[in-house]
């Protein structure tokens, strides 16, 4: 995959699961929907929750792309983290529309904004400057197996061509 073929990647599709160094133990990983503004990846989040505090004390994150696709294909994008306080009502709607696959009607969206408001929903802005792509390697019927090969992945930078 070139770089346009990465970010399209990205572009096209609406789930991750999001990775953030812990405090204590491993690193945590949630699955989210996110949204795109420009080469930005955003993702709703509340301002108490687990995300917003790491990313205050570690910018440094990474988003594994899922294609939602069966057999999954996936792209890892690491990228530098900031929250935005202001705005996370606008997203929770984009967020919202992108799940239902049409736009919040303005009943649902005044409920979105309040339920943003009650939940201190923020923005965590993504600016990806790497990303990490193995080629796909499935088996879609036995005779697959005998030419199967497993190769060594590469970290890319986001802008690369």
């Amino acid at each position: 995959m070139n770089g346009a073929e990465r970010r399209a990647f990205v572009r096209g599709h609406r789930t991750a699961v999001f990775g953030y160094a812990r405090k204590a133990d491993g690193p945590s990983m949630s699955v989210c929907y996110y949204v795109m503004d420009g080469d930005d990846i955003l993702v709703s989040t509340m301002i108490r929750r687990a995300k917003a505090k790491a990313v205050k004390r570690d910018p440094k994150v990474s988003l594994c792309i899922l294609d939602e696709n069966w057999p999954p294909t996936y792209l890892l994008v690491y990228g530098n983290a900031a929250i935005e306080e202001e705005g996370g009502d606008d997203l929770l709607i984009r967020i919202c529309e992108l799940m239902a696959e049409q736009p919040m009607p303005e009943a649902e969206r005044v409920d979105l904004r309040k339920m943003a408001a009650d939940e201190g929903r923020v923005v965590v802005r993504i600016e990806p400057y790497a990303t990490f792509e193995t080629p796909p390697r499935h088996v879609y019927n036995p005779d697959d197996v005998k030419t199967l090969t497993h190769g060594y992945g590469a970290t890319l930078p986001w802008d690369a061509a």
